[in-house]
């Protein structure tokens, strides 16, 4: 079965120590890791920190894997500056720099998975098959940078997985399927990071049809709810996600990675939200009794 996490970007306003032992108390078994500022900062990395989150995990019987979805922390003004697709050379080396450092910070904590996304193009164009199509040069810039990444995360041991995500240059599953198709051999060993919300925004349903169409690819899933179409990441119930219907077809299809809450916007009242969350998701795992 698959293992319950939370994402630390739910819990921006404890220190990671006290985010492992809150969650393994509150009954996750794995915790998904965004580093940012003062959370495992790649560019002001303790040694002895990373040892003891850790010996921490593994004290605590929590699996651990690496989102790298902060906002800041590359560029102080500019959320999600830069991605893989900037003009300039040099701010497309600044993303993969941040990656690979994030790769070598996975290795290091003993995490298997690492996420990450394309970004939004400059021209605000995008790849998905369905949509007008984009150039050549963005697909380029896109699979050069990842080709990088994903030759670290295989010196390293880590697996990494490609979210699609609503606004980006990719941000429906048949995006990441195109994407993988360009890689070419490279694109064999580039995982699918499904945040189940997202496909509400993109309208691709049912999602537990588009589970099931990508179950071979899945190496990390997300988990939150989404009202109206509306990218904003909500507490189960509050939106229009059947979330016994998602569980259920991820033990359908014998999905055994990670499925990892992510609510920041809810981090104000963290570990509440986290607790709030568990409640959901075990209501949603217990057979009725009808």
């Amino acid at each position: 079965m698959f293992r319950l996490a939370y994402n630390t970007n739910g819990l921006a306003h404890n220190r990671v120590l006290d985010a492992l032992h809150l969650l393994a108390d509150l009954g996750y078994e794995a915790v998904a890791l965004t580093p940012d500022a003062g959370l495992l900062d790649p560019y002001l990395l303790d040694a002895d920190e990373v040892a003891r989150v850790r010996a921490a995990a593994e004290e605590l019987g929590v699996d651990l894997a690496l989102e790298t979805g902060s906002r800041f922390l590359i560029d102080a003004r500019r959320k999600h500056f830069p991605t893989l697709l900037e003009d300039a050379p040099a701010d497309r080396a600044r993303r993969v720099d941040f990656l690979v450092r994030c790769v070598d910070l996975a290795a290091d904590l003993g995490a298997g998975v690492l996420s990450l996304w394309a970004g939004g193009a400059p021209d605000g164009s995008h790849g998905d098959p369905e949509g007008p199509g984009a150039s050549d040069e963005l697909w380029e810039r896109l699979t050069t940078g990842l080709i990088e990444v994903l030759a670290r995360g295989r010196a390293q041991g880590v697996q990494i997985g490609f979210e699609p995500e609503p606004g980006m240059f990719l941000e429906r599953p048949s995006g990441y399927a195109e994407l993988v198709r360009r890689l070419g051999s490279d694109g064999d060993e580039l995982g699918l990071t499904l945040d189940v919300g997202h496909l509400l925004c993109t309208g691709d349903l049912p999602v537990g049809a588009v589970i099931r169409e990508y179950a071979g690819r899945l190496v990390q899933v997300h988990l939150d709810d989404i009202a109206g179409g509306e990218h904003v990441h909500r507490m189960f119930g509050e939106g229009d996600l059947d979330l016994p219907e998602t569980l259920g077809a991820l033990l359908e299809v014998g999905y055994d990675g990670m499925a990892a809450v992510e609510l920041s916007r809810d981090a104000h009242r963290g570990p509440e939200a986290a607790r709030e969350a568990m409640e959901h998701l075990r209501a949603a795992l217990t057979p009725s009794s009808e």
